[in-house]
């Protein structure tokens, strides 16, 4: 019997350019277009996946419990060099939100953008 692929939760296909996997076409589309406002001129770095802490790993009498993370899709440096923090979003979960909040309060100098 074939083997049948496991349908993705949120019906999104991950797709692949320049070597990076991405986790929904629109994200990928999304890398594209942040690659031609590189090469205009108005963004000076493009960081894909990076990781911010959240919430530091600490410990509770012998047990430790691990660090709090959020993956953003995206980092981007403007021409002047203020940071965005880009998350393209289909679906908003329940984990997502909680996370959004936390980096909103730990880095408030940095702008949170969410595209649809």
């Amino acid at each position: 019997m074939p083997v049948r692929p496991i349908p993705r939760k949120y019906g999104n296909k991950k797709v692949e350019a320049d070597g990076h996997i991405f986790d929904s076409k629109r994200e990928e589309r999304y890398y594209q277009e942040l690659k031609y406002r590189k090469m205009a001129g108005e963004i000076t770095d493009i960081k894909i996946q990076p990781e911010y802490e959240l919430q530091s790993r600490f410990k509770v009498g012998k047990n430790t419990i691990r660090p709090i993370t959020y993956i953003a899709d995206f980092e981007i440096t403007l021409k002047g060099g203020k940071k965005q923090v880009i998350d393209v979003k289909g679906f908003k979960t329940k984990d997502y939100r909680i996370k959004r909040k936390l980096f909103l309060f730990k880095y408030p100098d940095v702008e949170f953008l969410e595209v649809k």
